[in-house]
């Protein structure tokens, strides 16, 4: 632990610069919703290491809260055509969305004849009909039973009342979502803020250019908190306290289901010593060192900082490159992390530069096994024709982010950090003698918004 951070770990509430007083000297005014501040006390009670580790907990979870919440799925671009289909997974359910020629639907992947998934877990592509690979009963895209295998074996059948059951499915901002819970209230109420906060933020002509699922030995939860605070930043990523704020990130909860964190970037951290600009620039290319100290090394003019350069450079890049327009953006919106996350476990960053929304699922039954995936995104110039979405890149828990084809070194290097840890975690909340952790009032206060959420759903 550096000096720094032990004059911290005795020090009295220091004065850090805020985000806001970072945007402040931007080059642009500060946008409306980011100038937004919300994050109402919370109780401190510690939270039982039980809802990590206790197979009765996780089943809790399964039984009374998963089928009951919003669940991401995919992107439109993953179902674009007629017939398209992707397979959702979710401890013992699965679910088959599909684009139909009235729209995307959802159908419990379940054979009505005697169980056999219609798909197999994991999978997508495309089928004309909905067919069980057994004996071969046949619905249409729209869930109509047509075909059964000697049909005078059945004269007992029931066709009409043997349609695919379904779930919900409603579509934001080109992301899928299904919902088990035939009273489930309709998604952009689930969804409070986000809807207003990502009006600018029109995804749909985006698409995914890298796609990843990392498998960990931890609890899903473990993995989602790891990515909701940077308390740990100058602890387990001492580089990154050179480029981006972590304990002066801003925190703000909206409600039950939605709450974010804004991190400034080009920035040093509190517990790092100071940069000048120019340094600030350097260290932002960390990833790519030649451009940084090479022939097309950026300079930071005089009266200018490493951030107005950073955004100025990319309105250029995204004009030249896309076609696209960032004028009516604030530098903050280009270039900063703002990761908004919606309960349970998605993680959407509204920053034109981390474009991305991210996925923690448990794996399987086990409460000590999770999936961490990654859907980062790209706009594409219209006249090109839409890319093809990356295809998904399987990283056991031995191997490394870098694995990715197309993922920067340096953020390859941050995920390995982050999640080699988590192990450790859930390993020490098993033999834990204390049983409980004790959050931070503040930094970890979407944290503790999370448990108290859940413990509503698996209290019902």
């Amino acid at each position: 632990m550096n000096e720094r951070i032990k004059k911290f770990s005795k020090a009295d509430a220091p004065a850090f610069e805020s985000y806001q007083d970072i945007i402040a000297r931007d080059s642009t005014p500060v946008a409306d919703l980011l100038a937004l501040k919300s994050n109402p006390p919370q109780p401190t009670d510690d939270i039982p290491l039980d809802q990590f580790t206790s197979q009765a907990f996780f089943d809790l979870e399964m039984e009374r809260m998963w089928p009951r919440v919003w669940q991401f799925v995919c992107r439109e671009e993953h179902v674009p055509e007629v017939g398209d289909y992707w397979v959702h997974d979710i401890g013992d359910w699965s679910i088959v969305v599909i684009r139909t020629e009235d729209g995307i639907r959802g159908y419990y992947n379940s054979c009505l004849h005697r169980g056999t998934k219609l798909k197999p877990s994991g999978t997508s592509g495309w089928t004309g009909e909905l067919q069980c690979p057994f004996h071969g009963w046949t619905w249409t895209l729209d869930g109509t039973l047509t075909e059964v295998p000697c049909a005078w074996e059945f004269k007992h059948l029931d066709y009409d009342a043997n349609r695919l059951p379904q779930v919900k499915v409603e579509v934001w901002n080109s992301f899928v979502f299904i919902n088990m819970d035939e009273n489930a209230r309709p998604l952009l109420e689930y969804l409070e803020v986000l809807p207003e906060h990502f009006a600018r933020r029109d995804l749909s002509n985006w698409y995914t250019f890298i796609h990843f699922r990392k498998e960990l030995a931890c609890n899903w939860k473990v993995v989602l908190e790891a990515f909701m605070e940077a308390y740990h930043t100058p602890v387990v990523h001492p580089e990154l306290t050179t480029v981006v704020g972590d304990w002066n990130l801003q925190h703000d909860v909206f409600g039950d289901h939605v709450s974010r964190d804004l991190s400034a970037m080009g920035v040093t951290s509190p517990t790092a010593e100071p940069r000048s600009e120019q340094e600030l620039l350097d260290n932002m290319f960390l990833g790519d060192p030649s451009t940084a100290k090479g022939g097309n090394r950026m300079m930071v003019p005089e009266g200018e900082t490493a951030r107005i350069v950073l955004a100025k450079t990319m309105r250029q890049n995204y004009a030249d490159k896309y076609g696209i327009d960032l004028s009516d953006l604030s530098d903050a919106e280009i270039i900063d992390s703002l990761k908004y996350n919606l309960f349970p476990n998605v993680m959407v960053n509204a920053g034109v530069a981390a474009a991305s929304i991210t996925v923690f699922w448990p794996l399987g039954n086990d409460p000590n096994r999770s999936v961490m995936e990654s859907f980062r995104l790209r706009p594409f110039r219209p006249e090109d024709g839409r890319p093809e979405p990356a295809e998904p890149v399987r990283i056991r828990e031995d191997e490394s982010f870098s694995t990715v084809p197309g993922l920067d070194p340096f953020v390859a290097k941050v995920y390995d950090q982050d999640t080699s840890i988590m192990r450790w975690q859930q390993e020490g909340m098993r033999t834990s003698r204390k049983g409980k952790a004790t959050l931070s009032s503040y930094q970890e206060s979407r944290i503790r918004r999370v448990h108290e959420t859940l413990m509503k759903y698996v209290a019902d």
